[in-house]
């Protein structure tokens, strides 16, 4: 892996992770909701983290072949991500207000990592788009090209959701009633990302 190929996965992975999708939801959520955003970014990083393990050990090229497996982790992840956008829909709190009990900090990053690690999309990416830019003749092993280039797709979501989140936050932070309609969003944009992977693995069942 050149210092070229390297640059051109840094662009392709930059394009990808400032995709909005069910990551951005959460983040957005996260800025919106809670007094502190760093946990829910760090979950979401760590659903990542596994991701790139998986695929440096070859978890992901298995996954990625068995049909039945990746069915049934479509599904857990669609129905988590159904669950928890309800859950943030139906909130009707803009900001945590003085006094009032907010999910702890652990609960948040578990469901940041939930919502990352469960996304079968996340892991075929990693599958898909990684080893392009893998050099096998170069000088240091596959492996450990993967596993820097995994680091630097954990490094680029944390930063990327990280800015979605205090925007969110700094934005909205003084429009409670506009606060509220893109919490709202946030858990609807969820939920239909829950829908479309549930439509889509039916289609290909």
């Amino acid at each position: 892996m050149d210092a070229r190929s390297f640059a051109a996965f840094l662009l392709v992975d930059l394009l990808l992770v400032m995709t909005p999708g069910a990551d951005w939801a959460y983040a957005i959520a996260a800025g919106v909701r809670g007094r502190t955003v760093l946990p829910a970014v760090a979950g979401l990083a760590a659903g990542y983290v596994l991701h790139a393990g998986l695929v440096v050990i070859g978890v992901g090229a298995l996954l990625a072949g068995s049909p039945t497996a990746l069915h049934l982790l479509t599904l857990i992840g669609a129905a988590y991500l159904l669950w928890l956008g309800v859950t943030v829909a139906r909130r009707s709190e803009p900001l945590a207000a003085d006094g009032q009990q907010m999910p702890s900090a652990v609960r948040t990053a578990l469901r940041g990592s939930a919502v990352s690690g469960l996304n079968p999309k996340g892991l075929l990416l990693f599958f898909a788009v990684l080893p392009q830019f893998v050099a096998p003749g170069a000088s240091w092993p596959v492996t450990a090209q993967l596993a820097v280039l995994g680091t630097v797709h954990v490094l680029a979501c944390g930063l990327v959701y990280l800015a979605v989140a205090l925007t969110a936050r700094r934005l909205l932070r003084s429009r409670p009633r506009t606060a509220r309609i893109v919490g709202r969003g946030s858990g609807i944009a969820m939920i239909v990302v829950a829908v479309a992977l549930t439509l889509e693995r039916a289609l290909h069942a």
